[in-house]
């Protein structure tokens, strides 16, 4: 059970960080506010907002933010305590992956909406808003990871407190940086400065609170045991170090040009360039410690026994990486590394969990697989989705294909094997919108696959107008086209800009973020996580029969 004491601070520290937030709601975002005279009609919400997926995707990026501000609470306890065990660790162990997973799905279904409704085809693009919540995401990961050493062998203490702060304090940022209006981005829209100073000086106390008291108190906590060079705990130190280093390039290509432009240095703009040259290479070594770690033994290891048990694990990952980018297209480098790191982690995990079912002593396939918990079962399906997600990322770099064409009414385009005839444009009210409504046929061979209606909306309230892609979704890719302009003035029965993509295995991508999701709930059904309630179940339950008056 949790100490009353520590249970009394976590609740304590949430509660400051409610008041917090609940001065900013009064302050700065009164929602009882009243606006005299009203207005007639209102002005409409910003049609980019006008999407189902809108309804989802902040509410999944709070409950992760929100779920961090937990873990930070029992950070603050433990250093306000001086102690910090197994059972902190227990305790604080599923509140973190919980946040972690909605903040999965909040992402990618972020990703999701900016790719379908632009209508450039993207689905990530380095943007600072999208980087926000990145960082946390980052971080969270780094810390799951660490609280499994805290809770199994003691070690990473004060690590772990401090990743727990980080955490939090990249939520408030992410938070400072769409709510402040610091930022031009396509995912903010929000201008107003009080609000941006408000969360600026609660983020200053927060950050510098907690570290202040990190540097304090950190010794009281103590770092924990030791363990071997070679060891489970060790590659997951490494595997942090890697996720750390590359959150604070994700942080610096953020803040760097704001640092610039408040010191009136001038403006940049730091982009994709940035990104992959610097953040790539910082996570290949990490995805490729996911297949070592699982496999080797805690406190020490060694390396032969390491290679005995992963050899051909890593002899089949090289050789599919090497042969499948030929029969894919073409082969390059990094087509054929990313596809080697997906099968890598595949493959040994095959290779862990054919471990674990050997040295198991029960007898039958299923009461083997019963006798794992699901903890280990959440890893290999976070493992899983992780793999998925590379091999979507590689092969829609690797082989994409995208063409701006001049359409005529009727006229046909080939792309990537597949042939896309414009059968024009027609007008249509919608709801609150006017609508320009394309029609492409998709056929291959001859055979109609789809047919595709691209739209231009303008919105009635703010006239501002929005591209809505058509997209033929597909399990090895999409087909995604999007209208442009009309080629001639006002003349829309004319020709027209037309943006067809072909995007292999993108939705590998989503698929990918939503099985680590998965893995993270599956995770928190631990049945360790379930005990006291049971215990607490059953104690009360007998108690409860034993007062009671026969019937």
């Amino acid at each position: 059970h949790l100490p009353p004491v520590l249970l009394a601070r976590v609740i304590a520290v949430m509660g400051w960080v409610s008041v917090g937030f609940l001065l900013f709601l009064l302050f700065t975002s009164n929602p009882f506010d009243r606006l005299v005279p009203p207005a007639p009609e209102g002005r409409d919400l910003n049609p980019l907002l006008q999407d189902p997926g809108m309804v989802i995707h902040p509410p999944m990026l709070y409950m992760g933010y929100v779920g961090f501000s937990v873990a930070f609470a029992f950070a603050i306890a433990a250093l306000l305590g001086g102690r910090l065990d197994a059972t902190w660790a227990r305790w604080s162990r599923p509140w973190t992956t919980v946040a972690w997973a909605f903040l999965t799905i909040g992402i990618a279904l972020g990703s999701g909406w900016a790719y379908y409704t632009l209508g450039w085809g993207g689905w990530w693009f380095w943007d600072p808003v999208e980087n926000a919540s990145f960082m946390p995401w980052l971080t969270g990961t780094a810390l799951i990871h660490s609280l499994a050493v805290t809770e199994k062998r003691g070690a990473f203490k004060s690590w772990t407190v401090l990743l727990a702060i980080l955490a939090f304090s990249l939520s408030l940022l992410g938070t400072f940086l769409v709510r402040s209006g610091v930022l031009t981005s396509v995912h903010a829209f929000a201008t107003d400065p009080a609000r941006g100073v408000f969360i600026l000086v609660f983020l200053a106390l927060v950050v510098g609170g907690s570290l202040t008291l990190f540097a304090w108190r950190a010794g009281k906590v103590g770092l924990g045991g030791i363990f071997g060079v070679v060891s489970r705990e060790s590659t997951l130190l490494a595997n942090n170090i890697l996720l750390i280093v590359a959150m604070a390039s994700v942080l610096l290509g953020t803040l760097y040009p704001l640092f610039l432009d408040a010191l009136n240095l001038g403006k940049i703009s730091v982009g994709p360039p940035y990104f992959d040259a610097v953040f790539y290479p910082l996570l290949a070594p990490a995805v490729f410690l996911m297949g070592v770690g699982p496999m080797a033994r805690w406190n020490k290891a060694s390396l032969p026994d390491l290679w005995t048990r992963l050899k051909w694990a890593l002899g089949v990952a090289v050789v599919a990486a090497v042969i499948l980018p030929f029969i894919l297209g073409h082969w390059s480098p990094l087509i054929a590394g990313g596809l080697f790191l997906a099968l890598w982690v595949v493959v040994s995990s095959v290779v862990n969990l054919r471990t674990r079912l050997a040295g198991s002593h029960r007898h039958g396939l299923v009461a083997k697989l019963a006798a794992n918990s699901p903890s280990y079962y959440g890893m290999l399906l976070a493992h899983l989705g992780v793999a998925v997600f590379i091999v979507g990322v590689t092969l829609v770099k690797g082989y994409e294909s995208e063409q701006d064409v001049r359409l005529d009414l009727g006229q046909t385009v080939d792309a990537g094997g597949y042939a896309f005839k414009f059968l024009g444009v027609v007008p249509g009210p919608g709801p609150n919108y006017r609508a320009l409504t394309g029609t492409v046929e998709v056929r291959k061979n001859g055979r109609l696959i789809e047919t595709l209606k691209p739209e231009k909306r303008i919105y009635n309230a703010s006239g501002q107008t929005m591209t809505i892609a058509a997209i033929d979704i597909g399990l090895f890719g999409d087909r995604y086209v999007s209208l442009g302009e009309p080629l001639a003035a006002d003349d829309i029965d004319g020709a027209w800009g037309v943006r067809i993509y072909l995007k292999p295995f993108i939705d590998w991508i989503w698929t990918g973020a939503f099985l680590m999701a998965l893995g993270g709930i599956v995770a928190v059904c631990d049945r360790r996580y379930r005990l006291a309630i049971q215990r607490r179940t059953g104690a009360i339950g007998p108690a409860a029969s034993a007062g009671a008056p026969a019937d």
